[in-house]
């Protein structure tokens, strides 16, 4: 039960992470902590939450089984406690105990449904409006790796269904990044900004020796294939208008004075396939990620976050 850096028992707050009058002792180190997120930040392992069986009081230090409340001093270790979990916590976050996720969340019972083929608690709004994907949030994030199920941090659900972090979201779309990291679909409305493309492809016009080519795309958003002229500022999907492209063909000319083939020097730079048509880069991405902020699709996240749940994230211990 010892530890080579003994915690100061905190009777209000116990830890930065929870408020509760307890520790956890761990069974791998027989070291008792005040939540296993202090366990694996001071360990070179990590703490399996549900392997936990016993807990020391905060008070008294007296050694016991997990229960509600102290056997000596009978002192409640927290508000909301769940055996299944060993989650103790004096904080009101509207805690309730999935048992499809095998996790607490916060947030209320009452506004979120278990989704059985993602597997993972939604918003009730989201119920018959979002794409399933087969135990979608039993998965990595794209973008930092880290495991989404049981991460503390709000996970966002794009249109094509891919979750990711949404502080890995919002930092993508801050540096112009747009689309799935996965399967490379907007993960906004582009709208405005395919319009303002248009009118700057509109006010650039093409040199003549490279006006008349052709290129193969595919469209990552509607998944179509189309030929269109090459321009350098971007190729634009002739089914729903998107320039989330990527060149598949070409390019190719209808001039009978130029030449068709990689062999002529004059021609646009040959790009393998599935490379990415260039979006121009002065897009208004914050003012997007903004305006879009109200609609976000997301899942709920864990417990051990100490903000309220205001949002439809997803959120577990």
């Amino acid at each position: 039960m010892a530890t080579d850096e003994p915690q100061k028992p905190n009777h209000d707050l116990g830890c930065q992470h929870y408020k509760r009058k307890c520790k956890l002792l761990a069974p791998c180190c027989n070291r008792d902590y005040f939540c296993r997120i202090c366990h694996d930040e001071k360990e070179n392992h990590v703490l399996d939450r549900h392997a936990v069986k016993k807990v020391v009081c905060a008070k008294c230090e007296e050694v016991q089984e997990k229960l509600e409340k102290c056997t000596k001093c009978d002192i409640v270790f927290g508000k909301y406690f769940c055996s299944f979990c060993s989650l103790y916590d004096d904080e009101d976050k509207k805690q309730f105990h999935c048992k499809g996720c095998g996790l607490c969340r916060v947030g209320g019972r009452e506004n979120f449904f278990h989704c059985e083929t993602c597997d993972m608690c939604l918003a009730l709004d989201l119920k018959d409006q979002h794409k399933c994907i087969e135990k979608s949030s039993r998965s990595n994030c794209a973008v930092c790796l880290e495991d989404l199920h049981t991460s503390r941090i709000e996970a966002h659900i794009p249109q094509c269904g891919h979750l990711i972090h949404r502080t890995c979201f919002r930092e993508m779309i801050k540096t112009g990044n747009y689309a799935c990291p996965i399967c490379g679909e907007s993960m906004l409305n582009m709208k405005e900004v395919w319009e303002n493309l248009d009118e700057e492809i509109a006010n650039c016009q093409m040199p003549e020796e490279y006006k008349d080519y052709l290129i193969q795309i595919l469209c990552r958003d509607c998944h179509k294939e189309s030929n269109v002229v090459f321009h350098v500022l971007g190729s634009k999907c002739t089914g729903c208008g998107s320039y989330n492209t990527c060149r598949t063909a070409g390019p190719k000319t209808n001039n009978p004075n130029v030449e068709s083939g990689a062999s002529n020097t004059s021609q646009p730079n040959q790009a393998s396939n599935n490379v990415s048509e260039p979006v121009a880069a002065n897009q208004p991405w914050l003012e997007m990620l903004e305006s879009e902020g109200t609609a976000e699709q997301s899942v709920q996240t864990s417990d051990e976050r100490k903000e309220p749940n205001t949002t439809n994230d997803q959120r577990s211990t």
